[in-house]
Parts: structure tokens; sequence; C-alpha cells
């Protein structure tokens, strides 16, 4: 923690100030679009761990305002203390939903398994990236951004193939019909599961 806070002090005051404008910015626009679409819980909640110091003080000194400040971490010292410290306490993130595999039987096994998201974790994660697209792209943001950016391939971990096909399915819906008609059939996904008791 010591370290962290001496980190901290040496980092750019503007770069802190950026940083949490654009925390707080895509917070508001993940609410908002949760709360579009059922999710009142998870619209409060989301992100907050992104104000812990492991998270906060790393992006604040990387912070660029073009991009995630993990990626410059990354790009520095070779991972992202910040994006490992996040992603095992956020569930709307697929990488939450890797395990591992004991392989049993089968010594060819792969040995990380992707695990199918729940719906309201998909639906989480599909207004973080609207957001996230809205937060990074500013007055250029386009209902396609999301859909690029997952089919540039940039990410590399393994998602479960259902969990992939339903979020390409709605991204590519947003591009094609927009956010109105996209919130409404992820409405309507989120209720189906509800009945089905998974939710």
């Amino acid at each position: 923690m010591h370290l962290l806070l001496r980190d901290f002090e040496m980092s750019n005051i503007k770069g802190a100030i950026g940083h949490l404008r654009t925390i707080n910015r895509h917070r508001r626009l993940v609410r908002k679009h949760c709360f579009r679409i059922g999710l009142i819980r998870q619209g409060l909640m989301h992100d907050l761990s992104k104000y812990s110091p492991s998270e906060f003080i790393v992006g604040a000194k990387y912070f660029q305002g073009t991009r995630s400040p993990n990626n410059a971490e990354r790009e520095a010292i070779g991972y992202s203390s910040a994006w490992l410290h996040h992603k095992g306490r956020n569930k709307h993130h697929y990488e939450y939903w890797i395990d591992y595999n004991v392989r049993g039987k089968d010594p060819d096994a792969p040995v990380l398994i992707p695990v199918e998201m729940p719906k309201k974790y998909l639906a989480e994660m599909i207004m973080d990236r609207i957001a996230a697209s809205k937060v990074y792209c500013g007055k250029n943001y386009k209902d396609d951004d999301s859909l690029k950016y997952f089919l540039s391939g940039i990410e590399k971990a393994p998602m479960h193939p259902n969990t992939s096909k339903d979020l390409e399915f709605y991204l590519r819906m947003l591009a094609d019909k927009g956010e109105k008609e996209t919130f409404k059939a992820i409405r309507q996904m989120l209720k189906e599961d509800k009945k089905k008791g998974r939710a």
C-alpha cells in the first residue's frame, strides 16, 4: 500500500483528475443503460472497484484519455496489475468466467476453460462495451464501434462459444438497428431468462 501511495504522489495530478472524470462518465453511461434494460442493482454497482487504490492509482498514472490506461500499463511493464484486480471482481467481464481444467482422463484438454456467462452479466457486459465506446470515441461514436472492437480480435482469452455468439448477435443488432431496438431485445432476453429461474 505504501508503494502504491508513493506512486500516486509521483503521478500526474491531471492524470488523476482525468481518470476520475473518465470513470465517472463511464459509470454514469453504464448506469443509464442498465436502468433502461432493468438491471438497477448492477447499474448502481458497476465498476466500483475502479475507485480502489489498486486500480485507481495505476489508472491515474497511465491515463491518456483516448483508451484504457490498462493497455498503457501493459505496454510499460508487460501486464496490467489494475486489470488483474478488476477482472477478478467484476462478473460482467468474460475473463471472470474462465476456470482451469483438471484435465482428468484427457491430458490434451485445454488448461483454461471458459464458462458460459449468466445472461444478466452478459447484458451488463454489452452496456459496458457501449459506454466504453462512447467515452473513448467521444463525438465520433457510432453504434457499430463496439462490434468493430469485438471483431478486431483484440480479445485473445477464451470466451465460451455461447457467450461469444450472444455478444456478437447483440452487437450486430446495435450496429444495424440502434440502441432502442437492441435494448428492447436485451430486456426480453433477461425476462425470458428470469422465467427460467436463472436470474
